[in-house]
């Protein structure tokens, strides 16, 4: 029987809900960067209470994805992905709704445990209706749409705050997951893996263990180890991420599978994807301080500043998706992944004074890289999982890639804060060389056009050390990638070969 008879008639519709369930997520998040100043305002909000909205979902969404991909696999992914959409549109709708900075706090607080239930899910159940043929296509589009995401929703909070009000940021994601849910029931199968004994130990070290890591990263940049509070949550997490791994090689039915590890696709995968995102995860936070504290853009037009990225990494997702079937995943993952570097070794050239036609080059050469590079180790990674699996292995993926990007704000963070105060003269007040903004206020209370000045070439040459750094990191993610990861043609391709050959 052809392999076409036995594929999903329906599967490119599933599709299509799957990239409109990880499109809300995204999105969301960076709509959300655009509508903290009225939010803050209009709920009283303190500094404090921001740092509290903003870290709630991050921390519980990083501390649930393992679970949550173990609770797909044993319970039925679309089951779990369901209930996730259900819990983001209701808190969504709390979020909207309220009128203190706890109440904001609490529903974004289940907003991450809905997106926690979500985003294993998508690349789980992709995985499981796509075979071999068409999952690196399926996957490219997939891909696209959390790019979509990232650069689509700083523009769209900035229109719809312009017209309407910051909870219009999350009222847009009510009928997103509605129709999300209504696809998912109609036209997408149940899958799930072998039913087995739930790992309760491995499911908590986890949690606890994934939590800690994450408020160490964020707390890091304000008091380093200083601080009591983080040597206290550092520990804790080394503790229970070591607990963690010796429990689950010594269970019967361990919660992850560590096994996947020892496959060079798998590991290689893993950890060039935890580099690239360490450089990526700062580059927005960067970027959009450039653009609008440098450059003078307003918050919507710096978002669209982010256009040609957004098309540079679509078109080269579709491409990769037709490359990745000749030239196999390691050689499309260090391509990408040595285009991006030079995009942001361009992106640290900029200056002070530097116009949109260099910048609109750095960002189209960094978005063709990731385009290509992403995808093609994601795939790499995917591949070596094996399908009763499918969610705990999206997990994972998505488990390493929130792990860098947050890693990846702290240390771009910490790099960019320490340049600007070190390169700030002796002679500026106190108080400028904490952070531009601080500079930019100052300047413009006084009228101090020359702080104006030094305050934002300070930054630009804190911002190039940033990106120095990340260059760096992408960098060793294809060397890594080059070593470790498999360089092996597709299946497809071997056997065409091979039949050539023959003839």
């Amino acid at each position: 029987m052809d392999v076409t008879d036995t594929r999903n008639p329906k599967r490119w519709w599933i599709l299509i809900v799957l990239c409109l369930s990880a499109l809300v997520l995204v999105i969301d998040n960076f709509v959300l960067a655009v509508a903290v100043p009225p939010l803050a305002e209009d709920l009283n909000a303190s500094a404090q209470d921001i740092q509290w909205i903003l870290d709630s979902y991050i921390l519980v969404f990083a501390g649930l994805l393992l679970t949550s991909g173990s609770l797909a696999d044993r319970f039925g992914r679309r089951r779990v992905m369901l209930i996730g959409l259900v819990l983001f549109g209701v808190a969504s709708l709390g979020a909207t709704l309220a009128t203190s900075p706890i109440e904001m706090i609490i529903a974004r607080t289940v907003m991450g445990i809905g997106g926690a239930l979500v985003l294993p899910s998508t690349l789980s159940i992709l995985i499981t209706v796509f075979d071999d043929d068409e999952r690196r296509k399926a996957m490219s589009f997939w891909s696209a749409a959390s790019v979509l995401g990232l650069v689509g929703g700083p523009v769209l909070g900035g229109v719809l705050i312009a017209h309407f009000w910051w909870g219009a940021a999350f009222l847009i994601n009510i009928p997103v997951a509605a129709v999300a849910i209504i696809a998912a029931l109609v036209l997408m199968p149940e899958s799930k893996g072998p039913r087995t004994k739930p790992d309760v130990p491995g499911a908590v070290l986890s949690m606890v263990g994934m939590t800690a890591l994450v408020w160490t990263i964020i707390e890091f940049p304000k008091g380093g180890f200083d601080h009591a509070s983080t040597l206290i949550t550092l520990a804790i997490a080394v503790v229970a991420l070591v607990a963690f791994l010796v429990w689950e090689t010594r269970v019967e039915h361990p919660m992850v599978p560590l096994q996947l590890f020892r496959n060079r696709d798998f590991s290689g995968g893993s950890l060039s994807l935890t580099l690239v995102q360490v450089a990526n995860g700062g580059l927005l936070l960067v970027l959009t301080q450039y653009l609008q504290f440098v450059l003078g853009y307003s918050p919507t037009k710096a978002g669209l500043a982010f256009i040609p990225m957004m098309l540079a990494s679509i078109v080269c997702n579709g491409l990769g998706a037709g490359l990745g079937t000749k030239v196999g995943n390691r050689t499309l993952a260090v391509t990408g992944m040595l285009i991006s570097t030079v995009g942001l070794g361009l992106l640290a050239s900029l200056s002070a004074d530097s116009g949109f036609g260099m910048l609109a080059v750095a960002l189209v050469v960094l978005g063709a890289g990731a385009g290509l590079a992403q995808p093609a180790a994601i795939a790499a990674l995917m591949s070596a999982v094996p399908t009763e699996q499918a969610g705990v292995g999206s997990a994972l993926n998505d488990t390493i890639q929130q792990a860098g990007a947050a890693l990846g704000i702290a240390i771009l963070g910490s790099i960019l804060s320490s340049t600007f105060t070190s390169t700030m003269p002796d002679s500026a007040p106190e108080i400028a060389k904490h952070s531009i903004s601080d500079a930019l206020a100052l300047a413009a209370a006084t009228g101090d056009s020359e702080l104006l000045s030094t305050a934002r070439e300070a930054f630009t040459s804190a911002m190039s050390a940033s990106f120095v750094a990340g260059g760096v990191g992408i960098l060793s993610g294809a060397i890594v990638a080059l070593f470790v990861m498999r360089s092996k043609k597709p299946a497809q391709v071997e056997v065409a070969e091979e039949a050539a050959l023959v003839k």
